[in-house]
């Protein structure tokens, strides 16, 4: 099976241009140079007066959606605790809003026919003694279920732990549509390890790619730096070899959570991508 360039299995995540409208994403799309999507399903979920024709806009512009992604309520990523207690579908406070909202993610990705749908799902207990292990997976299998039945495969993003523990989890779990969003930066932000050494390690779980770039903390407990990708700690030629070689085909989503220039440094990381 021959593989595309890296440069057109390349794709934008929405969230990182912070558009205002459809009509506003697609302009910052449009300046990226990047044609291909990923696409935060929240905003389309809760704002459909503003958000409810882009596949439509979307598709009159060229564009085409490769994978949605959502979030859940009430993270907090302020620090790693705060997170740690906040984030995904583990905590027992936003459960109940957040299944709603899954359910009707579920049927909106389905409407909207995609394929793949990663999201956060939070910090995955080491020990299967822990309480929360059970409870999480449960959770888990039961937010694969109603996607499942939709034809719709899940992406659980890395970072929150190492890629041992992730790997552990996954297999326990038992779930034939579920696998893993591959973020390198997010192993360097959260200090859970060498990206290189995790890739190989989830080779065979990998359903996407997010190309973002981190430098890490130089105090443990705290968060790393992200920064312009090609200019991170995150090896990309060794990364992309890495890829080929456990025989990823997917699709390579340029994220970019900070900074003020982000239309300017998805540029950057294309042109970069593009090099290799």
């Amino acid at each position: 099976m021959n593989v595309s360039p890296l440069s057109q299995r390349l794709a934008v995540c929405s969230w990182s241009l912070q558009p205002t409208s459809p009509q506003d994403l697609i302009s910052k799309l449009k300046e990226t140079g990047v044609s291909r999507v990923q696409l935060a399903l929240d905003p389309l979920r809760d704002e459909p007066a503003v958000w409810g024709k882009t596949p439509e806009l979307l598709q009159a512009a060229g564009i085409s959606i490769v994978s949605g992604m959502f979030g859940c309520v009430g993270e907090d990523y302020a620090t790693l605790e705060k997170i740690r207690v906040t984030g995904g579908i583990a905590p027992d406070a936003t459960w109940a809003q957040n299944w709603r909202n899954i359910q009707a993610t579920a049927d909106l990705a389905r409407k909207l026919g995609l394929k793949l749908i990663t999201f956060h799902a939070g910090f995955l207990p080491h020990e299967e003694s822990d309480p929360n292990f059970s409870k999480l997976k449960q959770r888990l299998i039961q937010t694969a279920d109603i996607f499942q039945a939709r034809g719709i495969t899940l992406g659980l993003e890395t970072g929150q732990e190492t890629a041992g523990v992730l790997f552990d989890f996954l297999h326990k779990l038992t779930k034939s549509n579920v696998g893993v969003n591959f973020d390198p930066a997010n192993m360097i932000l959260y200090d859970k390890g060498n990206p290189i050494e995790a890739l190989r390690k989830l080779g065979n779980w990998i359903r996407q790619v997010h190309i973002k770039d981190a430098r890490r903390t130089k105090v443990p407990g705290t968060w790393g730096e992200e920064v312009p990708a090609g200019t991170g700690e995150v090896d990309w030629r060794a990364f992309f070899t890495a890829l080929t070689q456990v025989g990823f085909k997917g699709d390579l989503c340029i994220e970019r959570e900070a900074g003020t220039q982000r239309v300017a440094d998805i540029r950057a990381a294309r042109e970069m991508v593009e090099k290799i």
